[in-house]
């Protein structure tokens, strides 16, 4: 059974752009790796620049053969570059009833 998550990444000063590049090929990257479904992400952003990303691993195994994959570290190196995570409770959008953002094409 798959599991969806969901991640914010505040972005380094100066590599907001880098990061919506990165996190815009994260996805089809896991796909490649066999490790995440065929369901399309979903890549938002809030008022301050972080992104929100939303998608499904294929399941709780393939979590976990993602922290033993060497591909997979070496595009978490490049997100590490980039951004920090951030949780998503931190985020001012997450206090009020209805969490709103801006959708990233």
């Amino acid at each position: 059974m798959g599991r969806v998550v969901i991640v914010a990444y505040k972005p380094k000063p100066g590599k907001a752009e880098a990061l919506r590049k990165l996190t815009k090929t994260h996805v089809t990257r896991l796909r490649t790796e066999g490790l995440v479904t065929d369901r399309n992400p979903t890549l938002l952003e809030n008022a301050d620049g972080c992104i929100i990303e939303m998608f499904e691993w294929l399941s709780p195994e393939a979590i976990q053969q993602a922290h033993r994959n060497i591909e997979v570290h070496k595009m978490w190196a490049e997100f590490a570059e980039v951004c920090d995570y951030v949780p998503l409770c931190d985020l001012p959008e997450t206090k009020g009833l209805f969490a709103e953002f801006t959708p990233i094409g």
